[in-house]
């Protein structure tokens, strides 16, 4: 599988243009900014179609959404259902450094992928996602969810800590421990060092949260 990693925007997102083996279709998830980049990014990467995922809607992850439809026209924009409020809202912004996002395109929340299983994944945000790639190891892209050693914030309108880390310990945790995991922000890691060094998915910790 092909990957590649764009830290796009102000916050340096994580923007992946992902093409599974043996697919003519090419992937870009959480297009954070930068647009006019990601999209000589994806010019270079030989395929016949593409699409947008969202693993979910926070202005820091789809900033670059509006400009990039208009360069690549992709076949569809992915977002699940309970992040289209945050998605639409003109209020979803970072002041002073990011604006709600403008121009976005309608979003589907169906999806008939046979290249990824969409896993949901609410707590950071209502309509979290994370989009799990097969192979050896299986590869999941996981949004804000979960970083290499933490996890994601809950501070934010529509957060819940109690959900977040149930979304993780049941539906994370759960997959083979050679799961690479490539997050919202910063380095990629694997279930199973997240399982046994993140302080915030320990035992002791999970209880005071």
């Amino acid at each position: 599988m092909k990957i590649t990693t764009i830290p796009a925007g102000i916050l340096e997102t994580n923007c992946y243009l992902v093409q599974p083996d043996n697919s003519r279709t090419l992937y870009i998830i959480d297009p954070g900014g930068d647009a006019p980049e990601i999209a000589d990014a994806a010019a270079r990467i030989n395929h016949d179609r593409c699409a947008v995922l969202l693993t979910h809607a926070h202005v820091d992850h789809i900033s670059g959404l509006g400009e990039l439809v208009r360069l690549v026209k992709p076949e569809y924009v992915y977002l699940r259902a309970p992040d289209l409020d945050l998605y639409e809202s003109p209020e979803n912004a970072l002041e002073p450094y990011l604006s709600a996002a403008e121009h976005l395109p309608k979003t589907t929340d169906h999806v008939d992928a046979a290249d990824f299983r969409i896993i949901p994944l609410p707590g950071h945000t209502p309509g979290g996602s994370g989009f799990l790639f097969p192979g050896t190891p299986a590869t999941l892209f996981a949004g804000d969810t979960i970083f290499a050693g933490s996890v994601g914030r809950t501070d934010l309108p529509g957060g819940d800590t109690r959900t977040l880390l149930d979304s993780i310990r049941s539906r994370l945790l759960t997959l083979p421990d050679d799961t690479v995991i490539y997050p919202g922000h910063g380095p990629a890691t694997t279930v199973g060092r997240e399982r046994k060094n993140n302080p915030y998915l320990q035992d002791s910790g999970y209880d005071q949260w």
